[in-house]
């Protein structure tokens, strides 16, 4: 049950993620939004009329600050769905492939993963003051959005770092000491064991 429910949640964190990634509507005006990869403009009281372009290399970006950013959110990313397809995997395996189907496998991916995604989010308002994003959002500066106003899609890559953040925690057990016992209280089996210490 719990596996499943680590599955199912995993894999909704890598198509919202994905979903942020590719979304141009990180910081916005009202003629202009960008993300991370993509930017789009539309004239003024039309916003149906969109015309966009994407980054397609990393050159392409045009700050430095915004292309460690890139670099460290796809990384993490990458990372994210790596770690769902493997979970998707354990999770339909027979079990005799999978004996200890009791705990969740690899928590240790999805916190690196996390971080790489919390780190590329810290990094990206740095890129606020590169002369293309002055030239939209006027008086910009670094964590300053000026006339930009932020976008669902820079607060759905927050919701969704901080969610990835938090699965890792909730996988490890929990271990605590009573009269020469160590009890590992593990939420992902849903046991108590009891375990003698043992004297050096």
């Amino acid at each position: 049950m719990f596996g499943s429910m680590w599955v199912a949640l995993g894999l909704s964190l890598t198509c919202t993620s994905a979903l942020s990634l590719i979304s141009p509507a990180w910081f916005q005006t009202p003629t202009f939004s960008f993300g991370i990869l993509t930017y789009c403009s539309w004239p003024q009281g039309n916003s149906w009329n969109q015309s966009c372009t994407t980054f397609s290399s990393l050159e392409d970006i045009p700050d430095f600050a915004w292309k460690v950013s890139a670099v460290m959110l796809l990384g993490g990313w990458l990372l994210l769905a790596f770690n769902a397809i493997f979970l998707l995997s354990w999770a339909v395996a027979p079990k005799g492939l999978c004996p200890r189907r009791n705990s969740v496998p690899m928590p240790r991916v999805q916190a690196v993963a996390a971080t790489a995604m919390i780190m590329g989010l810290l990094v990206f308002p740095i890129g606020l003051a590169s002369p293309f994003v002055k030239e939209v959002c006027e008086a910009s500066s670094m964590y300053h959005g000026g006339k930009c106003r932020l976008g669902w899609g820079y607060t759905t890559a927050i919701l969704n770092a901080v969610l990835a953040s938090l699965l890792p925690i909730i996988s490890w057990p929990h271990r605590t000491k009573v009269q020469g016992r160590t009890i590992i209280f593990s939420r992902a089996t849903e046991r108590i064991i009891l375990v003698p210490e043992m004297n050096k």
